[in-house]
């Protein structure tokens, strides 16, 4: 397995990055590699935050704390204040690289122990949690990342990954289409999805590209014709982050969207599970097999194995594992159970129910949010839904719908008539609350918390 300063060294002369200069960001991971090396040979590695804005920093940056194996932890420049504070009562760093000027010695390198013993490779921490307003850090390997890399590579039995990436490159969306195509010394196309949207979209062969995106991005490029015929071209749109609605995949499987449906986390080094489009466009709706680097069991509540189309939790082994969140290391390195419930079919293809803490338990039935939000959406009256659960005296909880409607004269009534045929009487929400936006991250997951505030709130006040 190639270490970063080699893939570095073999990228010299290959105009890999498309829209930036290879060169420049060949000289800048050198000079910072040079610099960080140094300070190492004093002592402890230094513990950097990563938080650069430009990509082609970002990525030089990362690139070369790597290499000289310092603990990174790649962070969102746009954070607040609040969650900096998280960070840096958590991190201690001592170099904090793209806050305005570079910054040294804030915190004491002395003072850090590294959570694995020994260890000899660079410690890569990626944020997750930040929706629910607590940042935690997943800690990965450059292995763990690599292990994932060559999953990808051998799923879709390919020697170069050549990216197109909108998504921001501190998350392990975006920063895994990097590690694709830095390692299989495939091409990089970096573009905000703005630009893309407004479509100022960088000249290249969509045949010989994957581009990743979140449902919500997927929803938007559809809506305008000559994107949907540009995103038609692509090798595969790898689709992710939040539960896609049917309606949705209907809409891309009629415009002949090579779609990818995927499965995984920022835990997993992203990807665990994918449908290949071959698939996806001749019907089949899954989030596929699993990729060759992991090995997903579904359990019940016992621990005990469940047999194919059997509900129960994930639980997962694979090579691309976090070690833990910082700055603990998991106890059990081997399975990884997450909060998901699914089943697996007779193929091997992994289905997703739901989130076990979404669960909503109304009038003593389980409902499953994701089952009632589809249903909604696909009576094309709204723009974005979310189903949430509130405190109930009568019910336990109390079904309802947040959402966007698509035009300002459509009711909750009309919705609920068109929904009679398609959900059992339980499952239509009790309430609902119209509303201009819906609080998403980039990554286009739901923040339930706050919609838990603005539903008491609606409520409180209608009531009084």
């Amino acid at each position: 397995m190639e270490r970063p300063l080699d893939c570095l060294n073999n990228l010299a002369q290959n105009d890999w990055l498309m829209g930036y200069s290879s060169h420049q960001f060949n000289q800048i991971a050198q000079e910072l590699y040079l610099e960080l090396t140094q300070l190492s040979a004093c002592g402890t590695p230094p513990k950097i935050i990563l938080a650069e804005r430009e990509p082609l920093r970002f990525l030089a940056s990362f690139i070369a704390a790597c290499a000289a194996n310092c603990p990174v932890f790649l962070c969102n420049h746009d954070w607040g204040k609040q969650e900096w504070q998280q960070v840096f009562d958590l991190v201690q760093p001592d170099i904090i690289l793209g806050m305005g000027n570079r910054e040294w010695g804030i915190g004491n390198g002395n003072n850090y122990q590294c959570p694995i013993p020994n260890a000899l490779c660079p410690l890569i921490m990626i944020p997750t949690g930040g929706s629910s307003g607590q940042i935690k850090f997943a800690i990965h390997t450059w292995e763990t990342l690599i292990s994932s890399v060559q999953g990808f590579t051998e799923y879709f039995e390919l020697k170069q990954v050549n990216s197109f990436c909108v998504l921001p490159l501190y998350h392990v969306s975006g920063l895994m289409q990097f590690m694709r195509s830095f390692t299989t010394a495939g091409k990089l196309s970096i573009q905000p999805f703005k630009a893309v949207e407004s479509g100022q979209i960088l000249n290249i062969k969509q045949s010989e590209f994957f581009i990743s995106l979140v449902p919500t991005q997927l929803q938007r490029l559809l809506q305008n014709p000559e994107l949907t015929e540009w995103l038609s071209q692509f090798n595969a749109v790898l689709l992710g982050g939040a539960p896609a609605w049917n309606e949705l995949l209907e809409k891309a499987r009629f415009h002949r969207i090579r779609l990818a449906p995927t499965y995984g986390m920022t835990e997993t080094a992203s990807q665990i599970a994918t449908l290949k489009p071959n698939d996806f466009l001749r019907g089949k709706i899954s989030s596929g097999q699993i990729l060759p680097h992991a090995k997903v069991t579904i359990r019940n509540q016992q621990g005990e194995i469940l047999n194919s189309n059997q509900i129960g939790n994930i639980t997962i082994h694979a090579q691309s594992l976090a070690l833990g969140y910082y700055p603990k290391i998991r106890e059990s390195q081997s399975d990884f159970q997450v909060d998901d419930l699914g089943f697996l079919d007779e193929q091997g293809h992994l289905n997703i129910v739901g989130r076990n803490s979404d669960k909503i338990i109304t009038g003593g039935e389980n409902i499953y949010p994701a089952e009632i939000e589809s249903a909604i959406q696909s009576t094309q009256m709204v723009a974005d839904i979310c189903v949430i659960g509130i405190p109930d005296k009568h019910w336990g909880q109390a079904l309802t719908a947040i959402y966007i409607p698509k035009k300002s004269d459509t009711s909750a009534l009309k919705i609920q008539t068109l929904l009679k045929d398609k959900l059992s009487k339980f499952k239509i929400p009790k309430y609902w609350i119209p509303q201009q936006n819906l609080p998403r991250n980039s990554q286009g997951k739901i923040n339930r918390q706050q919609l838990q505030k603005i539903a008491t709130e609606f409520l409180h006040n209608s009531i009084t």
